[in-house]
């Protein structure tokens, strides 16, 4: 008997993948560094599963593969995965595919992807959403690279992914090159800005309206009812009511520093690179270098006073105000990452479905929530949507929660208690929405004291100036440059 796909890596969600595709009828073959940890899958998890087959090398593991031979990589990001693609080479053949459905980075996937194609072998870098309970029972799977090998690995792919309540699979092509993991990658952009926004809520509740960690479960979950439906505000719900054997609060007993994989500094750097105000996901990722300065925190506590941080008004109310300000920061976060999506998907012309990306995000994966269907609805209904706050539905949300956003964000200024990720979203919200912003301050501060040059608003654009603002500055050629 021959395999169907081998994988290599079997750390939990290497073997809970096997496991999956295994159920769905296909034949695996497994492979891991560790001979033992193969020996013990195979004897625990994979105990009397005559299709699951066990290789002790990579030539053992490719030779058990039916032709095309399709290799999956569940290991560490990085040089792992290519010293995996070095070994693998001279084992394939021309037409056969590799996988990698770890967290790479996406120029590192479009590097091996024109890499093994000069060699034939068709790549694939899969962003892979979920975490375990998703690869065992139905991830979001996310593949890009050389679209010769969606063929081969759609059958799969579709039969092990989440389904949507219409059944459609939450795994679809997303792009060439490197656009699969940059999909996921601004996924996971998305989840820390979710988290942080969610987190803000918990400590308004907590810190503002004195809530109990039982009155706070019982908000969220109402709020799993509306549109903030979503398996994130599910699980913090379930979070605040899990306790230890003793009675005591798992969360309560948690120290309040967070820590990050990259995914979401990545995100960051690349709307930087690419000049998109991508500011809610920056000021997420921000939020938890600064919890993770603990010790300075603490010392800065004791020694710089803020105001009392207790709500005086009426706390069914501001909870409700709560909710809309979070949907709305909600809704400039995707935004932002749909814009961030597309200035890459065109500049590198990858050709990303936005609507489809909604789609394949609507179960299996971190950020799940029946607010995905609208996204992709708006973008069924205009493709060329330049952002979701254009879009009539989202618009609309966004107008009904104004009011509360900003009696929320300033509420919590005036306690002291920190929003940086529902700010952000205002201030990005209130900046997108203004034809007038004072870059001409800064134009003008560029121009005198370095010859940055200016657009004028009665010319053309992309014809630049320059003002002698101290009469001596000489000529300057009109053009401009970064600095």
């Amino acid at each position: 008997m021959k395999a169907d796909i081998g994988l290599i890596g079997l750390a939990v969600m290497g073997q809970n993948l096997v496991l999956n595709i295994n159920d769905k009828g296909y034949a695996v073959a497994v492979y891991n560094r560790t001979a033992e940890k193969t020996r013990a899958f195979m004897e625990g998890a994979a105990a009397d599963r005559d299709t699951i087959i066990p290789a002790f090398s990579l030539e053992e593991l490719v030779q058990a593969l039916d032709r095309p031979r399709r290799v999956m990589l569940m290991v560490k990001a990085g040089s792992v995965v290519d010293q995996y693609i070095e070994s693998l080479i001279p084992l394939l053949e021309r037409g056969d595919v590799i996988i990698d459905g770890g967290n790479s980075h996406y120029p590192d996937s479009a590097r091996r992807t024109r890499a093994l194609e000069e060699k034939g072998i068709l790549f694939v870098g899969s962003g892979v959403s979920g975490g375990e309970e998703g690869a065992r029972n139905g991830p979001s799977i996310m593949p890009g690279g050389n679209e010769r090998a969606w063929p081969l690995i759609k059958p799969i792919f579709q039969a092990i992914a989440a389904k949507t309540p219409d059944g459609e699979a939450c795994a679809d092509w997303v792009g060439a090159s490197g656009a699969g993991h940059y999909v996921k990658m601004v996924h996971n952009g998305i989840e820390y800005g979710d988290m942080q926004l969610i987190s803000e809520s918990y400590h308004l509740m907590k810190g503002a309206l004195g809530m109990d960690n039982e009155r706070m479960a019982a908000v969220f979950s109402a709020w799993n009812d509306t549109e903030l439906d979503s398996y994130l505000i599910e699980i913090t719900a379930d979070i605040l009511t899990t306790r230890y054997d003793d009675g005591s609060y798992v969360v309560d007993s948690i120290l309040d520093a967070a820590g990050q994989k990259g995914t979401g500094k990545w995100t960051g750097i690349s709307a930087l690179d690419a000049g998109i105000p991508v500011t809610l996901i920056v000021e997420a990722v921000f939020a938890r270098a600064l919890s993770a300065l603990k010790e300075n925190r603490a010392a800065a506590a004791a020694r710089i006073p803020g105001p009392e941080a207790r709500f005086d008004g009426d706390a069914d109310a501001f909870l409700e105000e709560m909710r809309l300000a979070l949907l709305a920061s909600k809704i400039v976060s995707y935004a932002q990452g749909f814009m961030l999506i597309r200035q890459a998907s065109e500049e590198h012309d990858w050709g990303v479905n936005y609507g489809n990306v909604a789609l394949l995000w609507r179960e299996g994966c971190i950020i799940r929530s029946v607010f995905l269907s609208d996204i992709k609805a708006a973008f069924d209904r205009d493709p060329a949507l330049d952002n979701l706050l254009l879009d009539d539905y989202f618009g609309s949300l966004v107008q009904r929660a104004q009011g509360a956003w900003r009696r929320v964000v300033s509420e919590a200024i005036r306690l002291g208690i920190p929003v940086p990720a529902h700010a952000a979203a205002l201030a990005f919200f209130d900046g997108y929405r203004s034809e007038r912003l004072p870059a001409n301050m800064i134009q003008a501060q560029r121009d005198y004291f370095g010859a940055h040059t200016f657009e004028r608003v009665d010319r053309p654009r992309g014809e630049f100036h320059h003002f002698d603002w101290i009469g001596s500055g000489g000529n300057a050629v009109s053009g401009t440059y970064n600095a």
